[in-house]
């Protein structure tokens, strides 16, 4: 007698097989990443160049949060700021170029792995100089800032991506060897001297970890016989780049959740009259003909609140709908717009519509590119070719046989 044929069902350990191998084989999301280093690149880029003639005034060794007391702040609270390694001008100076620098290469996608880093350095390092200039948006930088350094956020619309998609094979790089030397140089004089673990470790731990994992790369890429080594490095880079991106979704959910349900609790957004009072408080108030536009009906205004609050608490709550995630995700970069023209807050709201772009469908993103390529094919030198950028073949120079020194 034939035995039935029994279906093969997926247990439990074949979809942890699977999963594991989602998060080892590949870094994903990588349009959301490049979306994010360039939306957080460029929000800190632009800032800078704006502040640059009151760049004194906000961090400089004599401004009215002079040296001594951001070095007895930083003292207190532990945080890492390469501005009290000295309080000379020169310093200051050189250091707010640096900034720049870091964050013009990140936009770019120009050694993505050292600009991320030195992207950090130069947020973290302002941002605690003077901690009582910034608002929601900085806080956001502040934290995204960090995360970025796990992602492999140069896959795509990078000049790192062109580079690996026109090159098969590259000698030593010179120019990542020389990042990576002078770096080194900063790190060790810097130790020795005593200032980098002055009074935190997290980020001097970090930046040792980095600089040590891109010399282990290079190594790994120059010396290894089998692909064993190479593997195993890139496992463990699409690892913490997947885990980075979860934590950069989950922050942005925090962030929602938190300011929704605090909303809740106050008086003035259950009545519906929140909005009015920003709207008329000169701070806020570039524009006082829209402002008083706006708050010339009460039923508008209520609308807004209680809309604001809705949608703010629902978000995290829609992630598993495609469609209504969609919708809400739209609302929310629409109401940071608002707020970056009716309050004047426009680095804050891009900070937010940078964070929420890592929700940001994948074929949207492709299509947003493709269309951009195909401008700037249009308009280029010459108007040859379409700009396009192929797909990466491996992520962030992993794929095999490679002995480039990408710093």
């Amino acid at each position: 007698m034939n035995q039935p044929s029994q279906v093969p069902s997926r247990g439990p350990s074949q979809v942890l097989s699977r999963g594991l191998a989602r998060i080892t084989e590949a870094a994903l999301g990588p349009y959301q990443s490049a979306v994010i280093r360039i939306g957080f690149a460029g929000t800190w880029l632009f800032f800078l160049l704006r502040e640059f003639p009151h760049r004194q005034e906000l961090y400089g060794p004599d401004g009215p949060w002079d040296w001594n007391m951001g070095r007895r702040l930083t003292l207190d609270n532990h945080a890492f700021t390469a501005l009290m390694w000295s309080n000379g001008q020169l310093w200051f100076e050189c250091f707010y170029a640096l900034a720049i620098f870091a964050s013009a290469a990140l936009l770019l996608g120009w050694r993505t792995r050292t600009a991320s880093v030195l992207f950090m350095v130069g947020v973290l390092s302002l941002q605690n100089r003077s901690v009582f200039v910034g608002d929601g948006g900085d806080n956001v930088l502040h934290l995204m800032a960090i995360y970025l350094v796990f992602t492999r956020c140069g896959q795509v619309w990078s000049l790192d991506a062109r580079r690996r998609a026109r090159e098969q094979r590259i000698p030593i790089d010179w120019t990542g060897l020389a990042l990576w030397t002078a770096l080194g140089f900063v790190l060790v004089t810097m130790t020795a001297a005593g200032r980098l673990f002055g009074n935190a470790w997290l980020i001097p731990v970090l930046l040792w970890a980095a600089w040590v994992g891109l010399a282990l790369w290079w190594l790994v890429q120059r010396l290894a016989r089998s692909a064993e080594p190479r593997i195993l490095l890139d496992v463990i880079a699409n690892v913490l780049h997947n885990g980075a991106l979860v934590v950069i979704m989950a922050e942005a959910c925090l962030i929602y959740a938190t300011a929704g349900w605090y909303k809740i609790q106050g008086s003035r957004w259950q009545d519906g009259t929140a909005v009015y009072y920003p709207l008329h408080l000169d701070y806020f108030s570039p524009w006082p003909g829209l402002a008083d536009l706006m708050s010339t009906s009460g039923t508008i205004l209520m609308i807004v609140a209680y809309g604001t609050v809705i949608v703010q608490v629902a978000f995290p709550f829609t992630l598993l709908n495609r469609r209504v995630k969609n919708v809400l995700l739209v609302l929310l970069m629409m109401e940071h717009f608002v707020i970056a023209i009716v309050l004047g807050l426009p680095f804050f709201s891009l900070a937010m519509i940078t964070a929420d772009a890592v929700f940001l469908p994948t074929s949207f993103l492709r299509r947003v590119g493709a269309f951009a390529a195909r401008a700037r094919g249009r308009f280029g030198k010459g108007g040859g070719g379409d700009g396009t950028v192929p797909a990466p073949r491996a992520p962030e120079d992993s794929t095999p046989g490679r002995v480039g020194f990408t710093a």
